[in-house]
């Protein structure tokens, strides 16, 4: 069942564990993120990322996301992840989604709450909450990682914008870790005290479990996935016999290797048996 981004954070910080969102990107990616959901009842976060909207993608790939949620009994969120911009998150709205990421994390403090605070009047509007971003959350690419999230400047723009979850730099980065992170988990736990907001873990890919376990124990209720996700389904494609010719037997493998990471991630987040 469809709900709001509110609706499925707010347990998750009451009881102690966190939503797991899997990054989605085609029909097989969405079916097994939904059977691992099912069959562990748990709640989840479809997420799409803002590149897809930009270039079409998300138009197709929205009604295979809601559809799945339909078939669900249990708690799920069409969320869009790093929203880019005012277009983007439209398009995101206007294709059904129920919670939205504005990433506007680059910019100067100023900045960010402006166009933040926008987005979050925008999507009330529709009833949708808002996840911000503050700290950058850079790539395992970057040269030098940016600095953590400040408490002061956090209350600061929750105060400003009015965001439901807010996503923090404390130690993660988007992609494969050369070397496993350490995370800041005092300085969660300093900032989810201090905000009183669901707080949003990105990069969690490769985060070494007792540091993901540390982080909800400090607040975090949401933790994305979405490099590893894809590295499920490519290794479930190495997978699948040679001379599969049929596609809708080809995929079997990896929908399969998506649903196993899934489940193993919704065990982790303590979110199994919490639908």
């Amino acid at each position: 069942m469809l709900v709001s981004l509110s609706e499925i954070l707010e347990p998750a910080g009451a009881e102690g564990y966190a939503v797991p969102a899997f990054n989605v990107y085609n029909m097989e990616t969405v079916m097994g993120v939904a059977q691992a959901a099912k069959k562990l009842r748990s709640p989840v976060i479809f997420q799409v990322y803002s590149r897809l909207f930009e270039q079409g993608k998300g138009d197709y790939l929205a009604p295979v996301i809601l559809e799945a949620v339909k078939g669900l009994s249990v708690p799920a969120v069409f969320h869009l992840d790093h929203g880019s911009g005012q277009d983007t998150v439209v398009r995101a709205l206007r294709c059904g989604a129920s919670g939205i990421m504005i990433d506007a994390s680059l910019k100067p403090l100023k900045e960010n709450m402006e166009e933040t605070r926008k987005i979050v009047e925008l999507c009330r509007a529709a009833g949708v909450p808002v996840e911000g971003e503050l700290g950058h959350i850079g790539s395992t690419r970057d040269e030098t990682a940016s600095e953590f999230t400040r408490v002061d400047e956090a209350v600061q723009f929750v105060e400003e914008t009015k965001v439901d979850a807010l996503a923090v730099m404390i130690g993660t980065a988007h992609g494969k870790y050369k070397k496993a992170p350490q995370l800041n988990l005092q300085r969660a736990g300093e900032i989810s005290r201090a905000v009183k907001k669901p707080l949003v873990l990105h990069g969690g890919s490769g985060v070494p479990d007792e540091q993901v376990k540390g982080a909800i124990a400090q607040g975090v209720a949401k933790v994305n996935f979405g490099t590893d996700l894809c590295c499920a389904f490519l290794e479930g494609i190495k997978k699948t016999a040679e001379g599969t010719i049929a596609i809708d037997l080809f995929m079997n493998e990896p929908i399969a290797a998506v649903k196993e990471f899934a489940m193993e991630k919704i065990r982790l987040l303590g979110a199994d048996g919490h639908a």
